[in-house]
């Protein structure tokens, strides 16, 4: 699934980057994310992480016969803010890679910085840009989203693209030969972009827009949570009494849970995450599987569900329906913990600070 780089494409050192880049942005997620937290806005959190992964499990065929997927980072980021969306994206992300074998355990970091960091923070400013001070109910927000979420992902698509593109000129041997990707980046860029600028860019906008211009209708109030000083006129002091969001948000991820077989139906798989044996040699001039691919290629041997399957490809649906499953199952089990996590270590400085004064005087 496009984007999800797995180990071995990248070199170790370059995958330590990755990590340089990841690690200090989940730090300041998980402080930033305090908010949130106290707004109890844990549900909410966790429905999208969840809509996350599972948008990431959808694989839309693209014309050169490759596939690729929409991420859902901006979306929490119009929502709940950028920070969020780290913590959340960063959290499908991972389970994906432990659990699953989409994208890789050493390449972690990368697939984060990219998709999880990149994505939500140029969503988020161009969303910003467009929006400029338009009222939360005006459709110029609802466009924003969309472009935003447009932008967001194939500014994560150049990344990676670049990512894959500089292996072969920075990691080779003495006779030239690539050690990792053997894509170099006139390769990578063009297959990618292709991919993004025309069709899961468009995905991930709909998808932005589209929650944005419900939320406009049903729950003006969740969207004032990243927003609290925009005007709303005619805002409702209540949601839609009809349809409560948060129901109609579990309903939408059920939906989707049900869905995610179609994603079996798209011919082809996402560029630059071949198997080793899977390569066309011929194609990029090798005579034989780049040796630094072929030696972290297998790093990780403990997907429980390798490809979203537990059948050994018997029953790829059934495979498909219980990894939607277990997945949206971990993925918010685990935000729960974090968040919650999060507010007891909040709650225990918060205390230490009240009664330090009167220890002081004691």
């Amino acid at each position: 699934m496009g984007m999800h780089i797995p180990d071995g494409y990248l070199s170790p050192q370059t995958c330590a980057v990755g990590y340089v880049i990841a690690v200090p942005a989940w730090a300041v997620a998980v402080r930033r994310v305090q908010r949130v937290v106290r707004n109890r806005h844990v549900p909410t959190l966790a429905v999208l992480a969840a809509v996350s992964f599972l948008v990431m499990m959808f694989n839309i065929p693209i014309p050169d016969g490759t596939t690729a997927h929409a991420i859902g980072a901006t979306v929490i980021a119009v929502l709940l803010g950028p920070w969020a969306a780290v913590l959340a994206v960063s959290v499908a992300l991972g389970f994906q890679a432990l659990l699953f074998g989409d994208g890789g355990v050493l390449a972690f970091g990368f697939n984060c910085a990219n998709m999880a960091v990149l994505a939500p923070f140029v969503g988020y400013g161009v969303y910003r840009l467009i929006a400029g001070r338009s009222g939360l109910t005006a459709p110029r927000r609802a466009f924003a989203a969309a472009a935003g979420g447009y932008a967001g992902i194939n500014a994560a698509a150049l990344a990676a693209a670049i990512e894959f593109g500089l292996q072969p000129e920075l990691f080779h041997n003495a006779a030239g030969a690539p050690l990792y990707a053997p894509y170099h980046l006139d390769q990578t860029i063009p297959a990618m972009m292709l991919a993004h600028l025309t069709i899961a860019g468009i995905a991930e906008g709909i998808l932005t827009g589209g929650v944005v211009a419900y939320l406009q209708r049903a729950n003006v109030p969740l969207l004032r949570v990243n927003h609290a000083g925009v005007a709303a006129p005619g805002e409702k002091p209540a949601v839609s009494r009809r349809f409560r969001p948060l129901h109609v948000a579990l309903g939408a991820v059920a939906v989707m849970a049900v869905l995610t077989p179609l994603g079996l139906l798209a011919p082809g798989g996402a560029f630059g995450e071949d198997a080793p044996e899977d390569l066309d040699l011929h194609e990029y001039g090798l005579s034989a599987v780049p040796s630094g691919l072929n030696k972290y290629n297998g790093f990780w041997h403990h997907a429980l569900f390798n490809g979203y399957d537990f059948t050994s490809d018997a029953h790829p649906t059934i495979g498909y329906l219980v990894s939607a499953v277990v997945g949206i199952a971990i993925v918010g089990a685990a935000i729960f913990l974090i968040t919650m996590a999060v507010r007891w270590v909040a709650g225990r400085r918060g205390a230490s600070r009240t009664t330090a004064p009167g220890e002081a005087g004691s």
